[in-house]
């Protein structure tokens, strides 16, 4: 699948294989902890779907660059999903890396 990262200083795509994305999920749970993930909103229309979430952890693993601090840290995001056969082909993802920053900046 194309993993669009929707950055406005660096704007990428990914190419994830399933593998791949369950890969990304283990990084993401050694960086958070069990994180709690809490959708807030789900908005369809033909083959896209709208995902708002919140996702709450702890600052356990290197998270760009910065060492673990064992603090809470909070993200909030959304993501568009191309769907084809009941199937996630395509995404674009969004980040509050502004506040995602300012948490582990924090002292």
């Amino acid at each position: 699948m194309r993993a669009h990262q929707v950055q406005a200083e660096d704007p990428t795509t990914v190419e994830r294989t399933p593998e791949q994305y369950a890969e990304h999920v283990e990084e993401m749970i050694a960086a958070y902890g069990p994180f709690r993930l809490t959708i807030d909103e789900v908005l369809v229309a033909g083959d896209k779907v709208y995902v708002r979430w919140t996702q709450e952890g702890n600052h356990l693993g290197e998270i760009d660059g910065h060492a673990p601090t064992g603090r809470p840290v909070v993200q909030v995001a959304s993501c568009v999903y191309r769907v084809e056969d009941g199937r996630i082909v395509e995404y674009w993802m969004q980040i509050d890396r502004a506040g995602l920053a300012a948490q582990l900046t924090a002292g």
